[in-house]
């Protein structure tokens, strides 16, 4: 048992060598003729010069919380909050470097076929998926041996759990700002291009088409990559905090057989699901059909692998780890590992029904567009409002089944219930597989991508179909992504609220969360407010931004001689819109960033009871406002796709025109407020958790 966070860094290593392998696998493809690559080196410098400023910004964000933290907290914890940063940071520049370098590659490989471009833009999406996983697991092993088994440090874990919250710092302001960055180009882009203009999306026309690339990289993979960085870290940090401060652990009590068992749980799950996705990356291969059942079909194959081995691992181990006579049934936290694992896939299933254009409520939405704009965003917003009701189901019944696998396993061990301890490690069951599900999600941006150069490049048309419909289908594996994402976020941040109870208790402080108390009835509708507040501010953002885009490219337009119409040698001024972009977003990202923070500090420190009720009044809004934005979302710019597959006239018709106008609607709503809701949760609800002492002191 000792040996097991050793071998969970191991097979985080492994997972960064096969990110290496895949790297070389994509750089050694063939970019294409001249023009793919200067479009591919264009998007590149965007997006990097955009990151390393982002990055700027928030190191300043990380140094007054580094300081605080060694000020309240105790050095230590400053030491492992900042590399929790750096190594998000990190994990999200790698997957952006390859992605934006698999674009041209993919575009190159479709003209072959969806079969030779498929596995490039996996692959490529892989890169990011295991830097992802193997850095968080790696960066969170070497903490946990280094504070907890090499020195017993003193309060250890409090000092690994500063790790998740320098995660969660860069994933905020990653997914915000880079959110805003995408956003703002893309309504920009499609308002002012397809709707006035009359002319295709990512046409080289278009001065914006260049900044919307570049925010698909910025956005959806550097951004998603912090998110789920985070969200992986939070799952697994979140049982480990949960047994030692309800048990008050200092590291060298943490020797204990049984104590052991319940804090190398959760590593060993991450071990057995890196090996698994490991596994499971080398079963997706391209197929000849550019239809999208098959598509998904070969796609999700890694998925489905990965998962049925995590499955078979989660049994053998908690029946090794959980023979001790002090659990009643090995199997039963087995149980609650599995209900999660397959809670998050019924939720990211629930979003493919109500994001894919398979089904109904896209499609209903699709005929919806002949009446105009309105009635195309009114059907989304009953499409995501009613997904949120199937989603609360699916997870009420999750947290159910692995609270009954918890209290099988054990009742109470000290101050820890088993009931709960299973909701834990439910969570880490819906992530395990993080290294292929985030392979899957990424792959959605270098196939976008793919298709922007497509038509950029004035390649043939069939190129653009098979790009569309790789690109279709990331829509959708986005959404699931997402599902696994915001349903891990619920419970890892109950998981993380218990740890705070316990941590309160263990500075000498005492938290009730009776609601007839003012403080936690005042604390429970501030913390249901936030996360509306939060959505205002960053749909607000995207908003100023996109404002400022549309008018530049009605200004090129009506500026530039013989632009709108195409004639050779004139070419827009693309470095402007990238510019406008990256300030509007650097400006926009800090208030909504900042809040997550700030408000959990004050209310912690003018009353714990109002924090209390605070946070669970934001876990349950957050939770349902996550959901419907990203159903909301996905299904309005997947019923434009419908659209302009030839369905209801197909491209430039008046459904098509109004289509336009729900997606750009959703566009904020999937891409920057509702991934953000995530991150948003588990921050206020870490911060919390890290600051808990000194807010009783």
């Amino acid at each position: 048992m000792e040996a097991i966070p050793y071998l969970a860094g191991a097979s985080a290593v492994l997972g960064l060598l096969l990110a290496g392998f895949f790297y070389n696998n994509v750089k050694a493809a063939d970019p294409g003729n001249d023009r793919m690559v200067l479009l591919m080196t264009e998007i590149q410098k965007g997006a990097r010069a955009f990151l390393k400023q982002e990055y700027v910004w928030v190191s300043g964000f990380v140094v007054v919380m580094a300081i605080l933290i060694a000020a309240l907290i105790v050095p230590a914890a400053a030491i492992t909050y900042v590399i929790g940063a750096v190594l998000s940071a990190a994990a999200g520049y790698a997957g952006m470097t390859v992605a934006t370098m698999a674009n041209a590659r993919t575009t190159n490989a479709a003209q072959d076929g969806p079969g030779k471009a498929l596995p490039i833009a996996f692959r490529g999406g892989a890169v990011m998926g295991f830097s992802v996983a193997g850095l968080a697991l790696a960066g969170l092993m070497l903490v946990y041996i280094l504070f907890v088994l090499v020195l017993e440090v003193d309060d250890a874990f409090e000092v690994v759990t500063a790790y998740g919250l320098g995660a969660s710092s860069i994933a905020l302001f990653s997914r915000v700002g880079g959110g805003i960055y995408t956003k703002a180009a893309d309504v920009g882009a499609d308002l002012v291009g397809k709707v006035e203009a009359g002319i295709p999306e990512d046409d080289p026309r278009n001065p914006a088409t260049i900044a919307d690339n570049v925010g698909d990289n910025v956005g959806d993979v550097a951004g998603m990559g912090a998110d789920l960085f985070e969200s992986y870290a939070g799952s697994i940090l979140a049982p480990i905090s949960l047994v030692a401060f309800a048990g008050g652990l200092a590291a060298e009590n943490a020797t204990e057989p049984v104590t052991i068992s319940l804090l190398v749980f959760p590593m060993a799950i991450a071990l057995a699901g890196m090996l698994a996705s490991i596994i499971g990356s080398f079963f997706v291969k391209g197929g000849t059909s550019t239809d999208t059942k098959a598509l998904s079909k070969a796609l999700h194959m890694g998925t489905n692998v990965a998962m049925a081995l995590t499955v078979i691992a989660t049994v053998v181990l908690a029946g090794w780890l959980f023979s001790d006579s002090t659990f009643d049934n090995s199997l039963g936290l087995a149980i609650s590992v599995i209900g999660g694992l397959v809670a998050g896939w019924a939720l990211g299933k629930t979003a493919e029904f109500y994001t894919s254009d398979h089904f109904g409520p896209v499609k209903k939405i699709a005929g919806q567009t002949v009446t105009g704009p309105a009635t195309t965003v009114l059907g989304g917003v009953s499409a995501g409002l009613l997904s949120v009701a199937a989603s609360v189901g699916l997870l009420a019944l999750g947290v159910g089944v692995a609270y009954w696998g918890g209290e099988m396993a054990f009742d109470q061990i000290g101050s820890l219930d088993g009931g709960l301890y299973g909701i834990a490690v439910a969570a880490i069951g819906m992530l395990a597989t993080t290294g292929v599900v985030v392979s899957v999600d990424a792959y959605g941006p270098i196939a976008d991508n793919a298709g922007g150069i497509a038509e950029m490049a004035e390649l043939d048309p069939g190129v653009r179909e098979v790009t569309d419909a790789l690109d279709s289908l990331g829509n959708t594996t986005a959404a699931v992504a997402k599902g696994f994402a915001v349903g891990s976020a619920a419970l890892t941040a109950l998981a993380l609220f218990k740890s705070f109870e316990f941590a309160v208790a263990a500075a000498g402080g005492n938290l009730s969360l009776n609601i007839g108390e003012v403080e936690v009835f005042i604390g429970l509708f501030i913390g249901a407010m936030l996360p509306f507040l939060f959505a205002a501010l960053t749909i607000d953002a995207v908003g100023r931004a996109a404002q400022q885009m549309i008018e530049e490219v009605r200004r090129q337009f009506r500026e530039i001689p013989g632009l709108r119409e195409g004639k050779e040698g004139v070419i827009p001024d693309s470095a402007r819109c990238v510019a406008i972009s990256t300030q509007a977003s650097l400006k926009e990202m800090i208030v909504p960033g900042a809040l997550a923070v700030v408000v959990p500090l004050v209310m912690g420190f003018i009353s714990v009871d109002a924090l209390g009720g605070f946070l669970a009044g934001a876990l349950v809004a957050g939770f349902c406002l996550a959901i419907f934005m990203a159903n909301a979302g996905g299904a309005w710019d997947n019923a434009k796709k419908y659209i302009e597959a030839g369905h209801h006239g197909g491209k430039g018709s008046e459904s098509h025109k109004a289509a336009v106008v729900g997606d750009t609607v959703g566009d904020p709503f999937k891409d920057t407020s509702g991934p953000a809701m995530n991150i948003l949760i588990k921050v206020m609800t870490i911060v919390s958790l890290v600051f808990a002492s000194a807010f009783v002191g």
